[in-house]
């Protein structure tokens, strides 16, 4: 029974060491993008198609410029028309004769979300949020999106073909093809009737921050009230000044411009770690039967501001969290009985958006937990997180070595003893 319990816990120790830069993340084991192709209807010539994206991702989300779907056609299908999204290029369309012309001509076409406030005969359903998804746990609401559109123009063959070769169009993001799955069911009269799709594929899509960023994006620097030293962000944590692929601006300078509608390379202002982002962690105060913590997240992006941002906090103490004064939390379960990890996020309309760079460019709040008997203790860095993540991506942390300690009491009364004799003896010299 020992060994069986050792080799549970020494499973959980290396699935939790794991970093997401590998293609799987143990914070969020079934984390994944999927798009769903429903064939509603077909007819000589065209297919009436409802395609859906679902971030089934529990914190990591699309922030703008949003997603950008793009596939191959294996025949000579075209676009003739689409709701809720629209091609980049309308392509070469020569071929058909008319006065109305295929939407895209593209045998690889790119497809982008409408920007909130299109024409209300453009919209469908879930659509026109500029291509940005919400996590599950952030906004439940905001998490999938939805397009329709008729395609046809495959010659002969009016039997729909799934394309091939699909990408999302978001750093980071590899898909896989298109797997036949069980016709999605759509309710109608209020629920009285159900309809079901002719066919059904999944498309799934999974992160890998190896392939998002060549460098880490964050870091985490720490300290406590029973320790005057500051453990900063280890040096060179997101690159150093001057490497290639590095671009940072020291006070005076003006920064660069940006391109129009692109995710630019993070221009950060001049510092030892680089980082666009830094989260510092202050063991702020002790009481007898709790414990309160500061987390403060600074934005060192002069081009960027982070909204709908998160973080992700791997704590054991987690589980016995009492207040959270200004942010939103919620629990990740991941396995069920393991309660050791925490969302937190920006309230609605107060501090929901990281402002860039600048004085306004930092949030932070206060975390009071109870001191669990039998486990608590600010010995060894304890009371520090295991891990941190923001906006899904994983923040490089000081080495344990460096986390601030307890006063040794030992080597502190050994200090003080030779200056109590000194101070005794002078005493009797002037008595």
């Amino acid at each position: 029974m020992g060994m069986v319990l050792i080799l549970i816990f020494f499973f959980f120790s290396l699935i939790s060491s794991i970093s997401p830069s590998y293609g799987f993340d143990p914070l969020d084991p079934y984390g994944n993008i999927t798009i769903k192709w429903d064939l509603l209807l077909s007819t000589s010539g065209t297919n009436n198609l409802m395609v859906s994206i679902y971030n089934f991702q529990q914190y990591r989300h699309v922030e703008p410029p949003g997603w950008k779907l793009n596939w191959a056609w294996k025949g000579k299908e075209v676009i003739w028309s689409m709701q809720g999204a629209e091609a980049t290029e309308q392509g070469n369309c020569t071929e058909f004769k008319g006065s109305t012309l295929p939407h895209c001509c593209e045998k690889e076409p790119f497809i982008v979300d409408l920007l909130p406030g299109a024409n209300y005969n453009a919209q469908t359903q879930n659509c026109c949020k500029g291509g940005v998804l919400s996590s599950m746990k952030q906004d439940p609401s905001k998490y999938v999106a939805t397009f329709q559109m008729a395609v046809g123009g495959s010659g002969t063959n009016s039997r729909f073909i799934m394309p091939e070769n699909f990408n999302l169009g978001v750093p980071g993001y590899s898909c896989g093809g298109a797997v036949k799955v069980e016709p999605s069911r759509y309710t109608t009269d209020g629920g009285r009737r159900w309809t079901q799709a002719i066919a059904t594929w999944n498309v799934t899509c999974m992160y890998s921050q190896s392939l998002a960023s060549p460098t880490p994006r964050c870091c985490v620097s720490l300290s406590a009230f029973y320790n005057q030293t500051i453990v900063s962000c280890p040096r060179c944590s997101c690159g150093c000044q001057g490497q290639p692929g590095t671009k940072c601006v020291k006070y005076g300078e003006t920064p660069p411009l940006s391109k129009k509608n692109q995710d630019p390379t993070p221009v950060v202002r001049c510092s030892e770690h680089m980082c666009p982002i830094r989260v510092h962690w202050h063991l702020k105060q002790s009481y007898k039967q709790y414990w309160r913590a500061k987390m403060t997240v600074t934005n060192f992006n002069i081009m960027k501001n982070y909204s709908e941002w998160n973080l992700v906090v791997l704590h054991p103490n987690l589980q016995s969290l009492t207040q959270v004064f200004s942010f939103n939390y919620a629990p990740l379960n991941r396995y069920g009985y393991i309660n050791d990890t925490g969302m937190f996020w920006g309230l609605p309309f107060y501090n929901d958006i990281l402002l860039q760079e600048g004085k306004n460019g930092n949030l932070q709040t206060e975390i009071l937990l109870r001191k669990d008997p039998g486990i608590f203790t600010f010995r060894e860095g304890w009371g520090f997180p295991r891990k941190i993540q923001f906006n899904g991506d994983e923040c490089v942390m000081p080495p344990p070595d460096e986390y601030p300690s307890l006063p040794n009491k030992g080597h502190s009364a050994s200090a003080t003893t030779p200056f109590i004799i000194l101070f005794s003896l002078f005493l009797a010299f002037m008595l």
